[in-house]
């Protein structure tokens, strides 16, 4: 019998560090670093491939309220860190004027082998996404929820897109951390499998034929992870708001919990090919929640909001059943008020200022992350 999942929750955001005055991006990450990484408060900092940005990842959590608990920490620890050097972060899916060709790499050995491998693509990753571990230690269940969940995921990166500047231009798309992303191999909605023998047998082709040096190199938008007794959601950009993280991360969670209710009652969804799925990926790269997404039951265009209403509606008694239903639902204030994205837009339109949209996400960054007194509001 398959073992229960323990829907433990972990979640990793890559922050950008912004100058505040110019409001470039900063290449600071070897400054903050004791060596290749360093623990802050008992989280692992962690470079990337540009020096501009800085990943940290929450603890492994049993609950979306000590997610968002360790979220806010989280925030409250870099910007400390940040401020401390006269800078600032940011929590979006890309810079709303920098330009990659003056970013600089960080002088790390597997970074460079990236470089050598990817080239100009590496250079132009100059992006920031949100990942989100779901504890899942039965394989032949995560391979199962990432099959089924494939087709939630352009709901999910429509409530988080954060990304419509590049290089101060309104790209006109709200995504465009997707498609500079989508540029790298093995990346996007991932295969359907048979089972976790057919999965690691896919793996290990690669492994064999010198493409890959192991699962890591696996960039899907959903996938098991190579260490981890997690299934990986990676397709979100990265939110600016926390509370639109943690209802991101609430649905996940919920949604797998529902998936493990389905398998035991022996039902499941109809899988639909990477393809079809790929059409609702664009138009939440290019729409987000303005635009429609396709039923592909119903075989029919419907809007957005109306779809990810019914996804809400979908795991609801199981977010009741795990106590995240007000995270949950914060989704219905999202498609109110709109994403990181709508309001960069908006806030463009109003100013004429791309400098005015990254004072915009300075603050919103840290929106609920401190009380009055600028102690951590967690």
């Amino acid at each position: 019998m398959l073992k229960a999942p323990s829907l433990t929750i972990g979640i990793e955001e890559e922050y950008q560090i912004i100058d505040p005055e110019t409001r470039q991006l900063k290449s600071y990450i070897t400054q903050f670093l004791d060596g290749e990484h360093t623990i802050l408060r008992e989280r692992e900092l962690k470079p990337e491939l540009i020096q501009s940005m800085v990943e940290l990842g929450t603890q492994v959590c049993n609950n979306v309220q000590e997610a968002r608990d360790e979220l806010v920490k989280m925030r409250c620890l870099i910007n400390d860190l940040a401020r401390s050097k006269g800078l600032a972060i940011v929590a979006s899916g890309t810079h709303p004027l920098s330009h990659w060709q003056d970013q600089e790499i960080t002088p790390f050995e597997r970074y460079m082998g990236v470089l050598e491998d990817m080239q100009d693509l590496a250079r132009q990753l100059l992006i920031f996404g949100m990942h989100v571990h779901i504890g899942i230690e039965d394989p032949e269940f995560a391979i199962d929820v990432m099959n089924v969940s494939r087709y939630m995921l352009p709901h999910l990166l429509a409530l988080s897109t954060s990304s419509p500047f590049w290089e101060g231009r309104n790209t006109g798309l709200k995504s465009y951390r997707s498609v500079i992303f989508r540029r790298f191999p093995r990346t996007g909605i991932p295969f359907t499998f048979n089972s976790s023998a057919a999965f690691d047998e896919y793996v290990q082709i690669l492994v064999d034929t010198g493409s890959i040096p192991d699962g890591s190199k696996i960039w899907w938008d959903a996938r098991p992870h190579h260490l981890y007794p997690t299934i990986e959601f990676r397709g979100c950009d990265l939110c600016t708001r926390v509370d639109d993280a943690i209802a991101i991360a609430a649905i996940l969670q919920s949604l797998v919990l529902k998936l493990w209710k389905m398998r035991m009652s022996n039902t499941t969804f109809r899988q639909y090919p990477p393809g079809l799925i790929d059409e609702n990926k664009w138009r939440a790269v290019r729409y987000g929640i303005d635009g429609k997404l396709i039923d592909f039951g119903r075989r029919t265009e419907l809007p957005a909001r109306q779809l990810i209403t019914e996804l809400v509606e979908f795991v609801a008694e199981e977010a009741e059943e795990l106590g995240c239903l007000t995270e949950v639902e914060h989704v219905f204030n999202i498609l109110d008020h709109g994403t990181s994205a709508d309001r960069q837009i908006a806030v463009f339109e109003e100013t004429g200022s791309v400098e005015a949209v990254v004072d915009m996400l300075i603050e919103d960054t840290l929106m609920g992350c401190y009380r009055d007194d600028g102690s951590p509001n967690a």
